[in-house]
């Protein structure tokens, strides 16, 4: 019987069509194409799997991005399949909606934790443990943002696999008593089976829509606008960050069980 890693070693460049060894220390993950397309043009590299389930492109300096696409089942996948190359940190720019009056388009959100509203992890480990980033990481990537006089904002995500919710009074209801500061699909599985998988992770979420508002719910045209405003930046606070964290970074240790 094949062990979980011998399926990971297997299926990493199966899905993504890059070769383990191509794999960089650290990993920007995201389910956006134009990001991994501006992250290949701005160093030159090749993109692989362009006929795969994920697209991965990795540059001179060894620093590795990975197209993941949408929803809480390929986040846990691509946080399995990693365990192949055991990743020093990887990082997720992702988007999310903003559920507080406080919370703008185009600001940025370091979560300090996630709400497992989506499901996926509950494969992984028991509701009651709790779906958290890495400190260190997120310390360091805090850094990079007061380092840019960038303001940000830090709190709770709620995680769902539902995507067309903003009819629903009553879930819009429980969001409000949850007190959460952002909605998104992928953040509390990353962070829970990067935590069953030893894998230091962490997620910077750009406000692309205010979905509690009828004004502010997201279609084409609104996000493409914040494609245009912001996603340039968001891109490049990612590579900043875990292209300076080997150089500059605390290392990060991971508690053994």
């Amino acid at each position: 019987m094949l062990t979980k890693l011998d399926l990971a070693k297997d299926w990493l460049p199966r899905y993504t069509g890059m070769s383990i060894d191509d794999f960089g220390d650290y990993v920007l993950l995201t389910n956006f194409k134009n990001y991994l397309t501006q992250f290949a043009n701005q160093f030159g590299c090749d993109i692989q799997g362009e006929n795969r389930p994920m697209q991965a492109a990795t540059n001179p300096a060894g620093l590795s991005m990975v197209n993941f696409h949408i929803g809480s089942a390929n986040a846990a996948t691509i946080m399995d399949l990693l365990i192949a190359r055991q990743p020093k940190g990887v990082l997720f720019l992702g988007k999310c909606g903003g559920l507080k009056q406080s919370t703008e388009i185009g600001h940025f959100i370091l979560p300090i934790a996630a709400i497992r509203g989506e499901g996926t992890s509950d494969d992984y480990l028991p509701r009651r443990v709790p779906a958290l980033p890495s400190f260190k990481l997120h310390k360091f990537v805090s850094e990079r943002l007061v380092d840019q006089n960038l303001e940000y904002r830090t709190g709770v995500v709620y995680s769902t696999n539902r995507r067309l919710w903003e009819h629903d009074e009553d879930f819009k209801e429980e969001l409000r008593e949850m007190t959460a500061i952002a909605i998104d699909m992928e953040t509390a599985t990353l962070f829970v089976v990067g935590h069953k998988n030893q894998i230091a992770r962490g997620a910077l979420l750009l406000v692309s829509d205010l979905p509690m508002v009828p004004e502010g719910v997201k279609t084409a045209q609104s996000d493409a606008l914040v494609t245009r405003d912001h996603s340039d930046l968001h891109l490049q606070l990612g590579i900043d960050s875990l292209s300076q964290i080997g150089e500059k970074g605390e290392t990060i240790k991971h508690f053994q069980y």
